[in-house]
């Protein structure tokens, strides 16, 4: 379990790195193998949560190396969230500005006279300020 850690937590920490240097490409080309292990990860996590003695019985020298691994895998999780937050915020502001752009070129109405109204012109990009 704690080699799985330990690998689960570098490739993690590599699309982190990627992110952060705006490259999210780099990211997605380990995208399949994270998501393999992960879910491996996440089977024996579940394993260990329902049978505690598999590692209870390990020797505490083992069991001190992969609460170390779960630490690191902790802060590189912590690490991944805020660059991914940062992702999502950028990519929000890209679509808010593609949206209102669209909207502002086809929002001009042809009403007529003192009391015309426009009517907003539908449009194909549909933007949740929730999301």
């Amino acid at each position: 379990m704690t080699q799985l850690t330990e690998r689960v937590t570098a490739l993690i920490a590599l699309q982190s790195q990627a992110f952060e240097a705006h490259r999210p490409h780099q990211a997605a080309a380990r995208l399949e193998e994270v998501s393999r292990l992960a879910n491996f990860y996440r089977h024996e996590a579940a394993e260990i949560r329902q049978n505690p003695g598999l590692v209870a019985s390990a020797p505490a020298t083992l069991r001190q190396k992969l609460i170390r691994a779960t630490e690191a895998f902790d802060a590189v999780m912590a690490r991944q969230g805020r660059a991914l937050a940062a992702v999502k915020t950028v990519t929000e502001g890209i679509v808010r500005a593609v949206a209102e752009e669209v909207a502002a070129q086809r929002g001009v109405g042809a009403g007529y006279g003192p009391g015309a109204r426009t009517t907003p012109a539908a449009t194909a990009i549909t933007y949740n300020q929730r999301a």
